[in-house]
C-alpha cells in the first residue's frame, strides 16, 4: 500500500511542478479508487496534499523570477475565501453537477490552448485593473472548492489568455494561487470528514520529489511545448470524465 502511495504521490507531484496543475486531479481519484479513501475525505487529503506539494514548487519558480507576486498575491488571497466558501457549497451539490461542470471548463482551457495565439504582450499585462484579477481569484477559488480541486487547470489557462503571461511564468505565478486555494479548501472539508495523516504523509513527501523533477523538466521544455502538453492532458482528462460519467 505504501509503495503504490508513493509511487502515485511521484506522478502527481510530477504533473504539478511540470504544468502548475493537475494535481488534484490526479491525488482525489487514486486516494479514492486505489488506496480506497471515501471519496469526501479523499478530496479533502487531496487538498492537503497539494498546499504542501504546490507550496514547494512555487519556491522554485519564484528562485527562477517565474512569479507575478502582483497577479498571484491577489488571485491567492481572493481565491482563498472563495475556496473555503465552495470546499462549504460542495457538500450540498450533486456529485453528477459538479462532473459536468468540469469537463466542459476542462475542454474549453484545452480548446483555448491548443487552437489560440496566446503570445506574451507587455503592454497588455501592465492594464489589467486589480478588481478583475481578484474577481477571477474569488470565482475560481469558489468553483475550485465546490468542485475539490486546486484549480491550476483553470488559473493557468486565464492567466496566459486573459493576462498575456509566458506559460512559464503562468505556471509558476499559479502555483501560489493553487497553494491558497487548497489550503482553504482542506480547512473547509477537514473539520467535517476524517482525514488519514499517514497516507497524507506518504503521498506528499513523494509528491514533493516528483516536484522537484516536474520544476526541473519544464524548465528545459519549449514554452510551446508545455502548453500543447498541458492543453491535451486537459481535454484526456475532461473524457475520461465523461466517459465515466456515461458508464
Amino acid at each position: 500500500m505504501q509503495i503504490l502511495t508513493a509511487v502515485v504521490g511521484t506522478g502527481t507531484g510530477l504533473l504539478l511542478g511540470l504544468f502548475g496543475s493537475g494535481g488534484t486531479l490526479i491525488a482525489m481519484p487514486t486516494l479514492h479508487f486505489l488506496l480506497h479513501v471515501p471519496a469526501r475525505s479523499a478530496i479533502a487529503m487531496a487538498f492537503g496534499i497539494i498546499a504542501i506539494t504546490a507550496a514547494i514548487a512555487t519556491f522554485h519558480y519564484w528562485r527562477r523570477g517565474a512569479v507575478d507576486l502582483r497577479v498571484a498575491t491577489l488571485f491567492g488571497l481572493f481565491g482563498i475565501g472563495g475556496a473555503y466558501l465552495g470546499a462549504r457549497l460542495g457538500a450540498l451539490i450533486p456529485a453528477a453537477i459538479h462532473l459536468t461542470l468540469f469537463a466542459v471548463i476542462m475542454y474549453y482551457s484545452a480548446h483555448r490552448l491548443l487552437f489560440t495565439d496566446t503570445q506574451a504582450d507587455e503592454a497588455s499585462m501592465g492594464s489589467d485593473h486589480p478588481a478583475r484579477i481578484a474577481a477571477y481569484g474569488l470565482g475560481i477559488g469558489t468553483f475550485a472548492g465546490t468542485v475539490g480541486v486546486g484549480g491550476g487547470f483553470l488559473i493557468v489557462p486565464a492567466l496566459i489568455l486573459l493576462w498575456r503571461l509566458p506559460v512559464k511564468r503562468a505556471v509558476g505565478t499559479s502555483l501560489v494561487a493553487v497553494t491558497a486555494n487548497s489550503l482553504a479548501g482542506f480547512a473547509g472539508y477537514a473539520s467535517t470528514v476524517a482525514v488519514s495523516y499517514p497516507i497524507m504523509t506518504v503521498f506528499a513527501t513523494s509528491a514533493v520529489v516528483g516536484t522537484f523533477a516536474g520544476s526541473a523538466l519544464h524548465r528545459y521544455l519549449p514554452e510551446k511545448t508545455v502548453k500543447l502538453g498541458l492543453g491535451l492532458f486537459l481535454a484526456a482528462i475532461a473524457t475520461y470524465i465523461i466517459a465515466k460519467s456515461l458508464a
